[in-house]
């Protein structure tokens, strides 16, 4: 059994931000399998579907990206999911937009999101894969404002291209594992 959670923030103003690539991640994915993420428990929407062979939950925090790990961790205790089963999609402001990196666990690289998943769940040992959303052009520019702006409309086909990367990521993370996974995806 395996979670699959992109972080991101509800509500309308936030739809389309950078910090909302999880979510829309999520929502391609349960597109694809003709899932609807509309459960509403664990301070989380949810859904379940089948990967390659395996159940999987669909996992939207509710908490506002900063307590994801609120949800994350319920969700993991209430169905006994091992922590190396969760598998986290994110925004990363440090790669180019719509770049994919994935790793089998580390740190939090500043991600508010992620500090708050590690914390809730004790242990930074699970997989994540990161989509780059650029960084701001200027130093003196809010990162804040930043991760919560929209798209350029000429950044949003890449990103879409990125999304079905990421789907492709989770799904290979499933089938032959993490390691497998970033020697496919990563650096592209």
């Amino acid at each position: 059994m395996y979670l699959i959670a992109g972080l991101g923030n509800p509500g309308n103003q936030y739809e389309m931000t950078r910090h909302n690539i999880g979510f829309h991640t999520i929502d391609y994915i349960a597109d694809k399998a003709g899932v609807k993420i509309k459960k509403l428990k664990y301070k989380a929407l949810y859904g379940e579907t089948e990967i390659n062979g395996e159940k999987a939950f669909l996992l939207k925090p509710q908490t506002f990206m900063n307590n994801s790990g609120e949800s994350i961790a319920e969700f993991v205790s209430f169905f006994k999911i091992p922590v190396e089963n969760v598998i986290i999609i994110s925004d990363d402001i440090s790669l180019d937009t719509g770049r994919i990196r994935v790793r089998g666990k580390g740190s939090a690289g500043g991600h508010n999101g992620l500090k708050s998943i590690i914390y809730h769940l004790n242990s930074d040992q699970f997989p994540r894969i990161r989509i780059g959303v650029g960084s701001p052009k200027h130093k003196d520019y809010d990162l804040a404002d930043y991760v919560l702006g929209r798209f350029a409309k000429e950044e949003i086909p890449v990103l879409e291209d990125a999304i079905i990367r990421a789907d492709k990521a989770v799904g290979e993370i499933i089938a032959r594992g993490f390691q497998s996974a970033m020697n496919k995806f990563n650096g592209k």
